[in-house]
């Protein structure tokens, strides 16, 4: 039977355009995977602690010797490893932030990386390839090729890198200048936001259309 892993990380709620359009994508593929099933994480309601000097090395010791706090991040680790490995689909949602990727993602990405649980710590393979990591990503401005902040948006460069080690690969599909809605200096950007936020939608219905037909 499939599954789906649905990550939310924006903390705007329902103003949120990452949210809706992860929402979608999973309607999307209810639609097309009768039967199939779904967890959910929302990261920007209940953020994941960060490691932190009391947690941060339970990855870095045998666990025989883990502290109290040190087991216990280990045990959240496995339970994130956990989703992620159930699912033949994982939906992520990722909002910039400060021209990077919400502190929230950034923490799940270090929990994911665990020796022995998602890469082989004697070969370097990573043992969670093979699923299909959508991110659906948004981001109020633009910063493609030619655009004066070319190159600011610094959350999808890195989150490839991030989760190298665990043989995830993630796909991106992405709407931009979302603040145009919101912001009366970007109005003459509506358009543009409107083209862009059109674009990801369809990108999204596309998505698992051929297994629909067949």
């Amino acid at each position: 039977m499939s599954h789906l892993l649905h990550i939310d990380t924006s903390i705007q709620g329902e103003r949120s355009v990452s949210r809706k359009l992860t929402a979608r994508a999973v309607a999307a593929w209810r639609a097309t995977h009768p039967g199939g099933t779904v967890t959910y994480r929302d990261l920007g309601s209940t953020p994941l602690p960060h490691l932190d000097q009391d947690s941060g090395l339970a990855r870095m010791v045998p666990r025989e010797q883990h502290t109290a706090a040190q087991a216990a991040s280990w045990r959240l680790t496995e339970q994130l490893v956990g989703e992620v490995r159930q699912a033949d689909t994982i939906v992520l949602g990722l909002p910039l932030y400060n021209f990077g990727a919400p502190s929230a993602v950034k923490s799940w990405v270090d929990h994911l990386i665990a020796p022995g649980l998602s890469y082989d710590p004697a070969t370097g393979e990573g043992l969670l390839g093979g699923r299909d990591l959508l991110v659906l990503a948004s981001r109020g401005g633009g910063y493609g090729a030619g655009t004066p902040r070319e190159g600011w948006d610094h959350a999808e460069p890195w989150l490839p890198h991030g989760l190298s080690m665990t043989g995830l690969r993630p796909r991106f599909i992405t709407a931009e200048l979302t603040l145009a809605y919101v912001t009366p200096s970007m109005t003459e950007l509506i358009p543009l936001a409107d083209k862009s936020l059109a674009a990801a939608e369809q990108a999204i219905d596309g998505l698992w259309a051929a297994a629909a037909v067949a």
